[in-house]
């Protein structure tokens, strides 16, 4: 079979010069790029000169989109998968594509550089050999009370991501559980030209958030609990909690990516799992 290869381009979350020589070599002469949002990766490719064609792959793309980048790679063609910023699969598109490609037998390789989990971490000063990450916390119901628990009950540093219109919520609700007296740090617009970094107690940062306007993009690092849970929670079974995402209104590819995150599944197994449920 004639093929290409998929590259998974990390690039910058603001700073253009963050960006590695290698990714910028790449992207320099790489055919096709697809990215969570075309709009934004054509002004990094307009600052490296490059002009590879641009397609759409975000969350919500429909299946022949990757059926397409598929068949590019089976014409020869490499293709870039890069996201808004930062590293793409972590909480960002591409997981299911990577997956993908690899099942049809191209060669997947990392480009690595920028991630606002690990460069939150680095400036966190909270212990960072073993921390658990949760990405963003469901809105609502259940799915947010369990979420809580997780980040809260961790016994290591935990990192989450949030909106800056939710901020202020997700704080006060950790704290309320957590304690007022739990570290975190939240930074904000990492490598940007706003960029702020806060550190404190949960309780006064909470409070810092809730009395303010916010704006940009936030990684929390959050100190662990310090103590192993008491007692390992009753297995899940994986049809069930499926089904239960589904009933809640939970999309199928989130419902996946989500089965695979709490029952540490491979994401094409939860996949398959999730669209067997009628």
């Amino acid at each position: 079979m004639t093929g290409a290869t998929l590259f998974v381009v990390a690039t910058p979350l603001g700073n253009l010069g963050d960006l590695s020589l290698r990714a910028a070599d790449l992207l320099r002469h790489v055919p096709v790029v697809a990215a969570e949002d075309t709009r934004r990766v054509r002004g990094l490719l307009a600052h490296l000169g490059a002009r590879p064609k641009v397609l759409s792959y975000h969350a919500h793309s429909p299946e022949r989109r990757a059926s397409l980048l598929l068949e590019i790679l089976a014409d020869g063609r490499n293709v870039a998968l890069v996201t808004d910023a930062g590293t793409p699969g972590v909480s960002d598109p591409g997981d299911l594509l990577v997956e993908r490609v690899r099942e049809a037998g191209f060669p997947v390789v990392p480009i690595p550089g920028p991630s606002a989990v690990a460069t939150a971490l680095s400036v966190s000063g909270l212990p960072a050999g073993r921390y658990l990450f949760l990405g963003f916390a469901p809105r609502r119901g259940r799915d947010r009370e369990a979420w809580l628990r997780s980040a809260t009950t961790a016994p290591w540093t935990v990192v989450m991501f949030e909106s800056a219109g939710r901020i202020a919520a997700l704080l006060s609700d950790l704290a309320m559980i957590a304690g007022d007296d739990r570290r975190v740090v939240v930074a904000r617009e990492l490598t940007k030209l706003h960029e702020e970094i806060r550190a404190g107690s949960l309780g006064v940062v909470a409070r810092e958030f809730a009395a303010g306007e916010t704006r940009g993009e936030l990684t929390i690092v959050l100190a662990g609990s310090g103590s192993e849970p008491a007692e390992a929670p009753a297995p899940v079974e994986p049809a069930v909690r499926a089904a239960e995402l589904l009933s809640h209104g939970v999309s199928r590819k989130d419902a996946a990516h989500q089965l695979a995150a709490e029952l540490g599944l491979p994401r094409n197994v939860a996949y398959r799992m999730v669209m067997a449920i009628p």
